[in-house]
């Protein structure tokens, strides 16, 4: 089975733009990884030479001391064209493919601070859920959107009502911060309905889980390890966002 060339055009013009994104993405990666203990403002502005820190794009390498305070993060562009075209190949031509590209790229962004400093910093976090919502509004007065905008505002809700209850009993397991990305993560699942919503939320605690047993089987991990969940957030909305759209 071929892919239609407008098909692949569509795919090749999202995996460029995640390329371009994803290069802009080494120096805010750096500037938001602050560990809790560390954060005054809730984000760098110094390189670790203490040279200032000019603009938040682009890649991480000072001009003073020409050395990189990001690495790793040379994937990132690699990693943001694969979601990017992966989502423009699930979604098609519709209309809510545009709030998934612009989206995509903090998705990564969070994805990347999460796992350096365990860390999902609010300048990052809450606007991204009220950036869905806003998005997704006027993709819901356009022809050929396939979703529904206000089960995006109910996903928003209730999972963060259930990660927030899950806070509640383990403080320690379930940080605030991921509380906040669950807002996100119910109003892009919630788009495709009440079926994608929990089908992220699953793939989630199932990536998160078969992480920390493999964990424990290498011995890197017991009982009382705890690891950065936001990935597994995120990771669990893109296949759920996937599976989604394809079957809309």
């Amino acid at each position: 089975m071929t892919t239609p060339p407008d098909d692949l055009a569509l795919i090749t013009v999202a995996a460029l733009w995640g390329a371009i994104a994803g290069a802009l993405l080494p120096r805010p990666v750096h500037r938001f990884s602050v560990p809790w203990e560390e954060r005054a403002d809730g984000w760098r502005t110094t390189c670790p030479d203490g040279h200032p820190i000019r603009g938040w794009l682009g890649r991480a390498r000072c001009g003073r001391c020409a050395a990189s305070y990001a690495p790793g993060a040379v994937g990132l562009p690699l990693l943001t064209a694969v979601v990017c075209a992966a989502l423009a190949a699930a979604t098609g031509v519709r209309p809510e493919l545009v709030v998934w590209l612009l989206l995509a790229p903090v998705g990564v962004l969070l994805a990347a601070v999460d796992l350096r400093v365990r860390r999902l910093p609010d300048p990052l976090t809450l606007p991204l859920a009220a950036a869905a919502l806003v998005l997704l509004g006027p993709a819901a007065l356009l022809p050929e959107h396939a979703g529904d905008w206000t089960t995006a505002l109910l996903g928003a809700l209730a999972l963060g009502a259930g990660y927030l209850a899950l806070h509640l009993v383990n403080p320690g397991g379930m940080a605030y911060g991921d509380v906040k990305l669950a807002l996100s993560m119910g109003a892009v699942l919630g788009w495709y309905g009440w079926a994608t919503v929990m089908l992220g939320m699953f793939a989630a605690f199932l990536l998160g889980a078969l992480y920390g047993g493999a964990l424990a089987v290498v011995g890197r991990a017991g009982r009382k390890t705890t690891i950065a969940f936001g990935p597994f957030m995120l990771a669990g909305t893109f296949a759920g966002l996937l599976i989604g759209a394809y079957a809309a």
